[in-house]
């Protein structure tokens, strides 16, 4: 076993910040296995990490930051990644079950951010070398992008999916929403984004037993609406105990194109939504501590449950 290592998550991740810490992990951890699922608009990678062994008979998805202003999660999943090889790697438990068990029986993949340029225009407005500065500047009205949340192209990655896409055109109209924006529109046709469209090649290829997807804020759980299944409910219920946060259905615009419905529709597995922390968003760094240690029996857990 290597000697463990916290790998500190003193401030807001950016793009940067995450390639850093994977960098950094994937040289302390030879077990780890970082990749590349696809690039966003902008290049970027959209980077993913592999923990347990791939020919698991089960496997569990993680994913982070589908809106840019919602980058926090991304350091609760770099935080989750850490602590999971430090305690294997120290040989301890973790809430009753043995590491090296969970690392031979399960395969747990995550995605911390799947919005890379979206996580940088939240966080350091938009670049003027970018050949879509301009545009940006009129899709947001204004230079202040703290609350950002739709990729580059102005597309909301989280009604992208193909769940009731037709539908939610309705809903885009009735707000107003007739083409790129900072939060909303759905694009021009479902996985029409590169960040979209690598993810759900990674879920085609995987088909993994069950998604979890986090998002701010409100502390609750959402898992698909009437397409979910008694199993799915029940799991949810578990989730509910775990983190204190309310099972939920959404409403209006919150139940067309996302994740969560789209994977329960198409594979009929479980998948939730939880909505981490509570306080307006961009949610402070400062919360970070406490969500993290609010969701750690979940993200260790619920490979477990499946």
């Amino acid at each position: 076993m290597n000697e463990s290592k916290t790998v500190p998550i003193k401030d807001d991740v950016d793009f940067a910040r995450l390639s850093e810490f994977m960098r950094e992990m994937e040289a302390m951890y030879p077990d780890l296995r970082v990749f590349s699922v696809g690039e966003s608009i902008r290049g970027r990678e959209i980077l993913a990490a592999r923990l347990g062994n791939p020919m698991a008979p089960t496997s569990t998805l993680y994913v982070g930051a589908h809106h840019g202003m919602e980058h926090i999660t991304s350091a609760v999943l770099m935080r989750f990644i850490n602590e999971y090889f430090q305690y294997r790697a120290d040989g301890r438990r973790m809430f009753g079950v043995g590491m090296d068990f969970i690392f031979e029986r399960r395969a747990i993949y995550v995605v911390p951010m799947l919005n890379p340029d979206g996580v940088e225009l939240s966080l350091h407005g938009a670049d003027e070398k970018s050949p879509l500065y301009e545009r940006l500047l009129k899709m947001n009205g204004s230079g202040d992008f703290t609350h950002w949340q739709a990729n580059e192209r102005g597309v909301d990655l989280n009604h992208n999916y193909n769940a009731g896409f037709v539908e939610y055109k309705r809903i885009e109209k009735e707000r107003g929403i007739f083409g790129g924006c900072a939060s909303g529109y759905s694009g021009e046709y479902p996985e029409s984004e590169p960040e979209v469209s690598a993810l759900c090649g990674l879920i085609r290829t995987l088909e993994p037993n069950v998604i979890l997807t986090l998002h701010t804020q409100g502390e609750e759980i959402y898992c698909g609406g009437d397409y979910a299944s008694k199993k799915t409910l029940g799991v949810g219920h578990l989730i509910a105990e775990m983190t204190g946060y309310t099972l939920a259905v959404p409403t209006g615009s919150a139940a067309y194109g996302g994740l969560t419905d789209w994977f329960v529709r198409e594979y009929g597995k479980p998948s939730f939504t939880l909505e981490c922390g509570r306080g307006e968003n961009p949610l402070p760094h400062s919360d970070f501590p406490k969500i993290s240690a609010g969701l750690r029996e979940l993200l260790f857990s619920l490979p477990m449950l499946i």
